[in-house]
């Protein structure tokens, strides 16, 4: 059990948790349906361990992680698990989000189906299939999207039935912040990704762009979630996620490289946990 725990990579998990959250949030001013925001959860959380499991077994079988990467051991580049096992792990999990959202797509409207295919097959495809788009630089488009405006537009959609502005913001300033995770994860890898030509977007852009580019992320998913003030007031809370991101932004910038960037995963990560509860808090209260 705990080599699947930790193939499931439970440091990325607020990333699926955060958008929910939010997006219940946005919905508070129309009328919150429970048991539809913990189907929503179901279906965030069993995409992500499902993308993560199959990340862990194309990369695996690539060759990508191999024995000297930096950062947590993976499942099959690590022989914890044959390539077979992994890929039923996430056939799984992707079989879970698709019951939870089948039963919403039933209750709410038989478009979230499509919705709910896309996200699958773009977990499965962000590093699977004969040409994954994470080895092309375009695996932060994919977070921006899935796991910040689909996630959160789409959790506030379950309950009010309707696309808003509010939403398409939160949900904004939501992927930005889990696009830098996914940005200084990238950074970490740049050496051991380059050699296994896994061309993601830093090491396209390289190192000091990409150290740029994860403070412009953080700062802007805070500015972007501070706008929800406009409506309502109480989301200028989010600001208080600066707290958490300014050690990390200090450490990217003055060059941290390889192990020393794994505290700084830590610490996005719990930016964008602070930052998403905030946000949250500030969206449930109008005023």
């Amino acid at each position: 059990m705990q080599r699947w725990i930790l193939g499931a990579r439970p440091r990325t998990l607020p990333a699926a948790i955060v958008p929910v959250a939010v997006g219940t949030a946005v919905a508070a001013g129309s009328g919150v349906i429970w048991w539809r925001a913990l189907l929503a959860l179901i279906v965030a959380l069993a995409l992500q361990v499902g993308t993560n499991y199959s990340n862990d077994l194309a990369d695996g079988v690539r060759g990508t992680d191999g024995p000297d990467r930096t950062g947590p051991r993976r499942l099959v580049g690590s022989g914890m698990a044959s390539p077979a096992e992994v890929r039923l792990a996430a056939g799984a999990s992707f079989a879970v989000a698709a019951i939870a959202g089948l039963v919403l797509a039933v209750v709410v409207t038989p478009w979230l189906l499509l919705v709910g295919a896309a996200s699958i097959a773009a977990g499965w495809l962000y590093t699977g299939g004969p040409r994954p788009y994470g080895y092309m630089g375009l695996g932060e488009a994919f977070v921006f999207v899935f796991f910040g405006l689909v996630a959160t537009v789409g959790s506030a959609y379950v309950h009010a039935r309707e696309i808003t502005g509010l939403a398409v913001l939160a949900g904004s300033a939501v992927g930005l912040l889990a696009c830098a995770l996914l940005v200084v994860n990238n950074l970490r890898d740049i050496p051991t990704d380059r050699v296994a030509g896994k061309r993601t977007l830093a090491v396209r852009m390289g190192e000091r762009p990409t150290r740029i580019l994860y403070v412009v992320l953080v700062d802007a998913g805070l500015v972007l979630g501070s706008l929800c003030a406009l409506q309502r007031p109480l989301s200028l809370l989010v600001m208080g996620g600066g707290l958490t991101a300014g050690p990390a932004i200090g450490s990217v910038l003055r060059g941290a490289a390889g192990k020393d960037l794994v505290p700084v995963l830590g610490r996005t990560a719990h930016t964008q946990v602070v930052a998403g509860a905030l946000l949250t808090l500030g969206l449930a209260f109008p005023v």
